[in-house]
């Protein structure tokens, strides 16, 4: 079989037809060929702006701005502590109450949960004052102070009875016990976030459509920056979202074979808040949710300033509920700006919005990460409230602020934010390959302190 060969055209004899080669020589042309040498030599007409179809993506920012501080740690888990009341109710189980009864008993669950000491006076009934006469191992025997008794009650449930002082007589001793302050040793571990990106040589040095910047053309640049913001804005999602790993098909070594260690995981902000702090089921769409609050701060020893940071939803309701309030019932002229340096406006350049209700200041703030579709939307989880104050350590009487954020560093070696490359492009020689791979290692925790003064907002 015979075969031609010209200018870009490549012509079987047996076949007669003509196949284009990606060239086209001196040659007739039909309106086909026409159209296909149109395509060949003809420049698009591209528009080299990389468009930010869902805007900054990007949700880092949050820990920053509510001034969580970052301290350096050297140990696998930070250890910290935090005080108890000092004033306790005592608990316990009490049968019902005879009107016209002097005497009841109260049952601590165990010997070692009985606080009182003889002689105290508890509230019984809400406001009838009792002495307590009489401990014998985990019965409290309480007696009335007054000749008519306590009134009828039905306190087959638990029941709680605060202490308000005591009593004695003229020439009696002292108490021999006495009170010790309470303590509670928190811990948390660390938790280890990692993540890759790799790109070939050849990918390396491809120019693409596409401007990422400075006039560089090659893809695999903004391919990187995005491993690295996606990693980063997962570290932070973990400090909020993270958990103490108790499945034990997770936690124990042989469920991860190739190293034997476990995976211990680490207690973020809303499980430190769902353990130990305020839990609001559903929007805050009313002065009166607002007050309900209010309330539970006030038993808590709540700050004075809180930041909000709330879903779209959340904000349009507080915006909706302060509205209808009125001026004189929430107000900025009357919230506190101590966060701010006691400045409105510098709150209002930070995206702040404020209000204050019953000495409370609430700067409130719409959050990105909860009006994400791919990430917290759909959550069950609609706003925080976090105090604006730091606290005091039970230990040490250094204040401390509410947040804190702690990594591993030692002797100028820190793992808060790793990166490292593994190839042989790009500046890397550490490798054969003909590849460069970027990585990223964080090992860190995040630290809520009081956490019983942080409110989570939860949809339902």
């Amino acid at each position: 079989m015979a075969r031609l060969t010209g200018q870009g055209v490549s012509t079987n004899v047996s076949h007669g037809s003509a196949i284009p080669s990606g060239s086209f020589g001196n040659q007739k042309l039909d309106a086909a060929k026409y159209i296909s040498l149109y395509d060949l030599v003809n420049k698009p007409d591209n528009r080299d702006a990389l468009i930010k179809t869902y805007g900054n993506q990007g949700i880092t920012g949050f820990l920053q701005l509510v001034g969580a501080t970052k301290a350096v740690a050297t140990n696998d888990e930070v250890q910290y502590w935090e005080e108890t009341r000092l004033h306790k109710k005592q608990a316990g189980s009490m049968a019902a109450i005879t009107a016209a009864d002097t005497t009841v008993v109260l049952t601590a669950a165990s010997a070692s949960d009985v606080i009182v000491r003889l002689k105290d006076i508890v509230l019984v009934n809400g406001s009838e004052r009792a002495m307590v006469t009489g401990i014998s191992s985990a019965a409290i025997t309480l007696t009335s102070l007054l000749a008519g008794g306590f009134s009828a009650a039905d306190l087959n449930a638990s029941a709680e009875v605060p202490v308000v002082g005591n009593l004695f007589g003229q020439g009696t001793d002292q108490p021999t016990e006495f009170i010790e302050s309470g303590v509670i040793k928190r811990v948390n571990p660390f938790m280890i976030m990692k993540d890759v990106y790799s790109v070939t040589g050849s990918q390396a040095t491809n120019i693409g459509w596409i401007n990422l910047g400075n006039g560089d053309y090659r893809w695999y640049i903004k391919s990187e920056a995005d491993t690295r913001q996606r990693f980063m804005d997962k570290r932070e999602m973990m400090m909020l979202l993270g958990e103490k790993v108790t499945n034990t098909s997770i936690y124990n070594a042989a469920a991860d074979p190739a190293d034997g260690n476990p995976t211990t995981g680490s207690e973020g902000y809303f499980s430190a808040i769902e353990a130990r702090g305020i839990v609001n089921g559903g929007y805050l769409d009313s002065l009166a949710d607002v007050d309900d609050i209010v309330k539970v701060l006030d038993k808590e020893g709540g700050a004075s300033e809180y930041a909000m940071y709330v879903n779209r939803v959340q904000d349009l309701n507080l915006d909706d509920l302060i509205a209808q309030a009125g001026a004189t019932a929430a107000t900025t002229g009357a919230a506190k700006f101590g966060s701010f340096s006691n400045s409105a406006e510098t709150a209002i350049n930070l995206g702040f919005r404020s209000f204050n209700r019953a000495g409370y200041t609430f700067h409130k703030h719409d959050w990105k990460l909860l009006n994400d579709p791919t990430l917290l939307a759909d959550s069950d989880f609609a706003g925080v409230c976090v105090p604006m104050s730091q606290v005091a350590d039970a230990k040490t009487g250094d204040k401390a602020p509410a947040l804190e954020m702690n990594y591993k560093a030692a002797n100028g070696y820190s793992r808060e934010m790793e990166h490292w490359m593994i190839g042989s492009i790009l500046g890397a020689s550490n490798a054969t390959k003909d590849n460069v791979e970027f990585h990223y290692r964080s090992e860190c925790n995040l630290i809520t302190r009081a956490a019983n003064r942080h409110i989570l907002i939860k949809k339902s």
